[in-house]
């Protein structure tokens, strides 16, 4: 698929790489990141592993295979995943360009 609606950072990228070669995750696994609804219409974003099924759009980037159901690319086009190591935190964080 040539669209990628969700941008991974290289620093992300390399953290999504560690978890994926140290922690099992088994290697039919992609990236998934989705959408999750919260009260009072507040949305968040997940992240993690999970196989692909047929409502799904898949690419890779950086040999990363990810994973998005269909229902949430719109909600996804633009958003960057980053990852974030400092003293006060340490974690993916999302970013969407509006």
């Amino acid at each position: 698929m040539d669209l990628e609606p969700v941008i991974i950072t290289t620093k992300a990228l390399a953290e999504v790489k560690n978890i994926m070669n140290n922690k099992g995750i088994p290697e039919d696994y992609s990236l998934r990141i989705g959408i999750k609804g919260g009260g009072c219409g507040a949305m968040g974003y997940v992240i993690g592993f999970d196989k692909k099924n047929d409502a799904d759009i898949s690419y890779s980037q950086d040999s990363v295979p990810i994973v998005i159901d269909k229902k949430h690319v719109m909600y996804l086009v633009g958003l960057e995943v980053d990852f974030i190591e400092d003293a006060e935190a340490r974690g993916f964080s999302f970013n969407k360009s509006e």
